[in-house]
């Protein structure tokens, strides 16, 4: 009745569709939760860090040449700005990976047939 290449073909369409089920089942409230508190955790962290740092290499600084706290306010405000560029960084980072994982979701596979452009037409 059916020849090997349709039931080979159905196994591959079955596959596929199954595939799709999987990549569309919504992730568990819990896991995106600890997720999003950890990108949260680890900006904060940066922040205090570069702060930290620079705290440390200002009052070292003063201490070894004996100033008013010229150096320490000048490198708590430099480590400051280290660290805001660094969050800045992790959350363009954090960015990117979000929208090409959303891209990856609404995107049809294109394993045998053509990519698709930003508009949605099939040209290049």
């Amino acid at each position: 009745m059916t020849d090997p290449d349709q039931r080979e073909r159905m196994a591959r369409l079955e596959e596929r569709i199954a595939a799709f089920k999987k990549k569309d089942e919504p992730k568990p409230h819990m896991e995106e939760h600890y997720s999003q508190a950890q990108l949260a955790w680890r900006m904060v962290i940066e922040l205090v860090a570069g702060l930290l740092i620079g705290f440390g290499i200002g009052y070292g600084l003063d201490r070894l040449f004996g100033t008013i706290p010229i150096f320490l306010v000048l490198f708590t405000l430099l480590g400051l700005a280290a660290g805001v560029k660094t969050m800045m960084r992790s959350a363009q980072e954090i960015q990117r990976e979000k929208l090409a994982e959303q891209a990856e979701r609404t995107a049809p596979d294109t394993a045998g047939g053509e990519k698709r452009t930003k508009d949605g037409d099939g040209s290049a």
